[in-house]
């Protein structure tokens, strides 16, 4: 489940949803739940916010896809077969590097 995805809609307003998965170039439709406006309001168009909904592509100008938002699903680069069989550390660089030139000019001040 792919959480607060902004689904701009030709001629209208944007609007937040849940979705299902991240749609793929060969789908014709968007599947989701719980529409509502930017506000967090209830569009005038639902009668029940947890019904699912169908929204053509062909009306949809983009798709906005938070990065926070993905934290379930699979990374779109890298070898998805057996990616969750190891565990393994992220490669972070947690100590950054000094300027020492912008350290200087500081001292200046």
């Amino acid at each position: 489940m792919i959480r607060n995805a902004v689904i701009h809609i030709a001629n209208e307003q944007p609007i937040v949803v849940d979705l299902f998965e991240r749609p793929s170039p060969a789908d014709l439709t968007l599947i989701c739940t719980n529409v509502r406006t930017l506000d967090g309001r209830r569009p005038v168009f639902i009668d029940d916010g947890a019904s699912v909904f169908v929204f053509p592509l062909s009306h949809i100008r983009f798709v906005e896809i938070p990065n926070a938002a993905e934290t379930s699903l699979v990374p779109l680069s890298g070898d998805a077969a057996g990616a969750g069989d190891e565990e393994s550390e992220p490669d972070l660089d947690l100590e950054p590097e000094i300027d020492e030139d912008f350290l200087r000019r500081v001292r200046e001040i």
